[in-house]
């Protein structure tokens, strides 16, 4: 593989304008200064929950978007019990595309966790949040400058929000993530830069993110002794009922595209679920037939419609049938919606393979969304096109593993501010 492919030699190719291949120039000349700004963002703690944390790493990436002639605002998200998010504002030509650049500022790596800091080992990285999402804000600054050393910056329309609880996002969702549906209200495109995923060494493009989505089943029965078991007066007790209700779950609702899980279960003469809802205290007797059951599970689906359609399902199953003696209740928590993969989303992918023929890259086929877990561009997707994964190429992201690939912040941010130049110059559809 050459140099360019590994996103390291200047940009050349005949078919990029001059503007272009000095973003090309720009991003080569820039990564070590890319790479720097990302060992200070990793080395600061932001865990979801450290709120201050999150908020100081806004406060180190302030100046970098004022200096490209931004208007940031820090919104506190109190009301949601999470630090904030950070927007920023650039305003270009009247009419023109309007762009929403999506990141994140916080980690699922907590101040008590012993990964907190940014290690380099040549061309790669370790570090929390190295890839996800600090890495994907790096490389979009790294993009913003290019453009900006072009001169396609100061025509171009961008508003990126960059959320502080990605990982774990605040409730209510309606005000966690207000800011951000209302931004993908305004814009014509949307581009997520978390990361790069990649098959065999093959850069891939995401066009689809499935939902997450989680569930709390609750069976009822009737207490008495077990030696009465399956008759009339007894009945068959809440942990049968759970059971019978799960397999169905299993035998019944599979589909493509559908994934669903119990993650957790407990039943007995008492099953009460702590505040954080990881935990089910249980107590019983094997003598005594249990008068409740809980299990919790998630279900992800790829479209809106089929988040409706299994939860139907799912209600169907759980009210059809109940045991003797028992009954049951399913309660849904909709988190994170779905992003589909609409044709809107494939036409952007499009545009990027274009550049990427321009830039002599590989073309980038469409990740099987089943690939792809949920994020925040998943909040706008029913009202913008969008595109996932124009941060930097990572392994064992949300572990003590994860690892950056620093070279691949240089193709990443030529790809997107190529196209972010040439979207700036087109006519905006709203």
């Amino acid at each position: 593989m050459g140099a360019l492919l590994l996103g390291g030699a200047p940009v050349a190719h005949a078919a990029l304008s001059p503007a272009e291949r000095t973003i090309g120039a720009t991003v080569d000349a820039g990564h070590e200064t890319a790479v720097a700004l990302l060992e200070r963002l990793v080395n600061q703690n932001s865990g979801s929950m450290n709120l201050a944390g999150v908020k100081a790493v806004a406060d180190m990436l302030r100046p970098e978007y004022e200096a490209l002639g931004f208007t940031v605002t820090w919104k506190p998200m109190d009301a949601a019990k999470r630090a904030g998010h950070l927007i920023a504002v650039h305003k270009g030509r009247a009419g023109g595309t309007k762009m929403l650049l999506i990141g994140h500022l916080d980690t699922v790596f907590e101040p008590d966790s012993p990964f907190q800091t940014f290690v380099r080992e040549g061309d790669f990285a370790r570090g929390p949040g190295a890839a996800d999402d600090k890495g994907g804000v790096a490389t979009m600054l790294l993009a913003l400058r290019a453009m900006q050393a072009a001169g396609t910056l100061k025509n171009a329309h961008i508003e990126v929000v960059l959320t502080g609880d990605e990982e774990d996002s605040g409730d209510p969702v309606s005000v966690a993530r207000a800011d951000l549906i209302a931004a993908g209200k305004r814009a014509d495109v949307a581009l997520d830069f978390e990361g790069l995923s990649q098959e065999g060494g093959k850069d891939m493009g995401s066009i689809a993110r499935r939902s997450s989505n989680s569930w709390t089943l609750t069976a009822t029965g009737t207490s008495g002794h077990s030696s009465g078991i399956f008759s009339a007066s007894a009945g068959d007790g809440a942990i049968y009922e759970l059971a019978r209700i799960i397999t169905a779950f299993r035998k019944e609702l599979p589909e493509p595209d559908l994934t669903f899980n119990v993650g957790l279960i407990g039943g007995g003469q008492s099953a009460d679920i702590d505040k954080d809802g990881v935990r089910i205290a249980v107590t019983g007797k094997t003598n005594i037939i249990p008068p409740v059951a809980v299990a919790k599970g998630d279900f992800r689906t790829l479209s809106e419609e089929q988040t409706r359609r299994v939860q139907a399902k799912m209600q169907a199953i759980v009210n059809a049938g109940h045991l003797t003696g028992t009954g049951a209740s399913i309660a849904f928590d909709l988190g994170y919606p779905s992003m589909a993969p609409t044709d809107g989303n494939r036409a952007l992918l499009a545009r990027l393979n274009g550049i990427n023929r321009d830039l002599g890259l590989a073309e980038m086929p469409a990740l099987d969304p089943l690939k792809r877990g949920a994020g925040d561009i998943s909040f706008v997707a029913a009202d913008v096109d969008g595109l996932v994964g124009l941060g930097p190429a990572s392994s064992g992201d949300h572990s003590p593993a994860e690892k950056v690939d620093l070279v691949s912040m240089k193709r990443q941010a030529k790809r997107a501010a190529i196209l972010m130049s040439r979207l700036a110059a087109e006519k905006g559809r709203k």
